[in-house]
This record gives C-alpha cells, sequence and structure tokens, in this order.
C-alpha cells in the first residue's frame, strides 16, 4: 500500500496528516505505531486523519491516533494543523471549518496573519464527564504517587488532564511523575498531566506529559486546561500567554458558559509516500 502523508507541527508537537477523502485508509494500531516509529517511520507524536463527516452539521470528520496507537478523543495543536492542511490542499475554501470529534464538534479559523483560532469548546468539571474517579466535584483533588501526594485540578477538554501548579516547570520531575499520573487509578481512561508554572496573571509556562505520547513539546488541550484551573483557583486572568517548550499559544475563557479559545501556529515540514 502507498500511502500519501504530510508532516505539521504546532509548536513542535508533531503530527502526521492522513488525507482520508481522496485515498482509502484503513489500518491498524500496529501501523499507527509504525508511522509515528521515528526511527523505522516517519515519526511523531500523533497521527491526524481527516474523513469526511457522518453528521450534517459539520464540514470534516477529526481522528486522532496517539503515537501508541490507540484512538483519542481530542488534539488541540492538530486541530490547528487539520484547518490549515484543508485549505493549502484545496479540500476546503472556507477559512472558517466545523469539524466533528469523538467528543463534539469543535471551529477552527484561519485568520488573517496565517495564526489558526479554535473555538475548543467549553470545559467540562463533572468526575464523570472527565472521567476521573470521585465522590463530588471539586475546585482541586489530592492525588497519591508511589512517594509524595500532589494537588491536582481534573478538566475535561474533549479528553482527561490533571493540571498541577509547580514552582519551578524546569525542574519538575515529569519523566517520574507523568507517567504515574497518566496511568493513575483515579483516570479510567488514563490522563494528559500538566505542570503549569505561573509567571504573572497573564503569563505562564507549561509543560504536559500527554496520554499515549509521553512528554511533547507543546499540547493545545493541556494548554486549554492549565489556563482554565488557572482562572479557577484565582492565579489567571482571561486571557493568558502560555510558553512551552515548542513556542508559544494564547488562551482564551471568560468563564462558566463560555468556550475556551485557542491562537497559535500551524506549519507543514514536508509531504511523502511511505511504503505499508
Amino acid at each position: 500500500m502507498q500511502l500519501k502523508f504530510s508532516k505539521m507541527h504546532g509548536l513542535g508537537n508533531d503530527f502526521v496528516v492522513l488525507d482520508g477523502i481522496t485515498q482509502t485508509i484503513t489500518l491498524s494500531a500496529v501501523q499507527y505505531r509504525f508511522l509515528a516509529d521515528r526511527h523505522f517511520g516517519i515519526g511523531c507524536d500523533q497521527i491526524l486523519l481527516i474523513e469526511k463527516p457522518t453528521r450534517s452539521d459539520a464540514d470534516f470528520r477529526y481522528r486522532i491516533f496517539n503515537s501508541d496507537g490507540g484512538e483519542v478523543e481530542q488534539c488541540g495543536n492538530g486541530a490547528r494543523c487539520f484547518v490549515r492542511y484543508v485549505r493549502d490542499h484545496g479540500l476546503s475554501d472556507k477559512n472558517e471549518i466545523r469539524v466533528e470529534t469523538m467528543n463534539g464538534i469543535i471551529v477552527p479559523r484561519l485568520e488573517a496573519d496565517g495564526q489558526v483560532s479554535v473555538d475548543m469548546g467549553q470545559p467540562r468539571f463533572e468526575p464523570n464527564e472527565i472521567p476521573f474517579v470521585a465522590d463530588r466535584r471539586a475546585p482541586t483533588y489530592r492525588l497519591s504517587l508511589a512517594d509524595k501526594i500532589i494537588e491536582i485540578s481534573a478538566i475535561s477538554m474533549g479528553n482527561p488532564h490533571a493540571v498541577q501548579v509547580v514552582d519551578d516547570v524546569d525542574a519538575a520531575p515529569i519523566a517520574i511523575d507523568g507517567p504515574q499520573i497518566e496511568h493513575h487509578a483515579s483516570f479510567p481512561k488514563r490522563v494528559n498531566a500538566g505542570f503549569m508554572q505561573v509567571l504573572d496573571r497573564g503569563h505562564i509556562k507549561l509543560r504536559v506529559y500527554e496520554r499515549g505520547a509521553g512528554e511533547t513539546l507543546a499540547c493545545g488541550t493541556g494548554a486549554c486546561a492549565a489556563v482554565v484551573a488557572g482562572i479557577q483557583r484565582g492565579l489567571l486572568d482571561s486571557t493568558v500567554l502560555v510558553s512551552t517548550r515548542g513556542g508559544e499559544l494564547t488562551i482564551r475563557w471568560d468563564g462558566a458558559g463560555h468556550s475556551v479559545m485557542m491562537t497559535g501556529p500551524a506549519v507543514e515540514v514536508f509531504t511523502g509516500v511511505i511504503a505499508l
């Protein structure tokens, strides 16, 4: 099988993008893992699959597969790459598109300056919607790790996030704590682990250990979840610059009842054909 692809990234969070509209794509988890392998395949954090929608109120369907081959609900940096791809490759002439995901509709928009804004929908806090095992909803929760207890905010941005505030994100034990949080029994579908350092009320630094991918250079939904968590804790204003290791995102959330808005870049690196 000859498979056409594009390699893209959003702040270094990198993707293999597959057009499932002009070519037929039916891949196994083993094949997705091969595509994501940085030594034997193309190499990426996630594979993004563009398909025709299954509902009348959407322009496209958006599916995401992590580097471990598992399908997940949402990817914010990928959403920006999605709208850039469909415009640049002639699949749509719209600047704003409605995209069907596993957990509902998102609305990415290509801006005049080349940046991409995405309406990421409203955050969810009820434990059963995250999902998270808790007796009731609370602003923060205590989570027991192997050698300590940490305080987290548990939030869904279409996918689950556990966000903790740290004094120095560069010194945070991401490689040790990240896998423990991801696989913690309190998160039945695993979780993305965010480590947030508050620089001031309009600026944070963030690192995210992503479910099924490990630490990435940036995480769009993780940035949204971190800002929401910071606003809920009274630490942040409504518009926040999020500095990741791959670059910067702007996140805005006006509080309960409002969607989270994310703005940042999306870049195509190269296109190619791979034999599977």
